[in-house]
């Protein structure tokens, strides 16, 4: 990934609307959530979801397809995928048992 279009991408996400939309879609799996109910699950007004999704989808994180009367959002996963290992690249000077360390599974706290 170059770049360019890794810090479109961390810029699209670096906006506390968006970072909650681009969650929820990727908790939604590949299937996408409508956008109405994006709307309704974040309590975000329709015009406001609009830009959001647009800033998103201009990054490369979101795709979206008409479904009937509804459109469709979900998560590129490639895309984050990319962004994550563009992240990683470089990581710990190579030494990949850190970054093993690194991905082991998180263990929240008890709040």
């Amino acid at each position: 990934m170059e770049s360019k279009i890794a810090l479109a991408a961390l810029a699209a996400l670096a906006q506390e609307s968006r970072l909650a939309i681009f969650r929820l879609l990727v908790a939604a799996g590949p299937s996408g959530i409508a956008a109405g109910e994006i709307a309704d699950k974040l309590g975000v007004p329709a015009a406001t979801l609009s830009f959001h999704l647009k800033a998103l989808s201009g990054a490369g994180l979101i795709s979206a397809v008409q479904s009937g009367r509804f459109i469709i959002y979900s998560a590129r996963f490639g895309r984050m995928a990319d962004l994550v290992d563009f992240l990683t690249e470089k990581c710990c000077s190579g030494n990949t048992s850190a970054l093993a360390c690194a991905r082991l599974p998180r263990v929240r706290a008890k709040r």
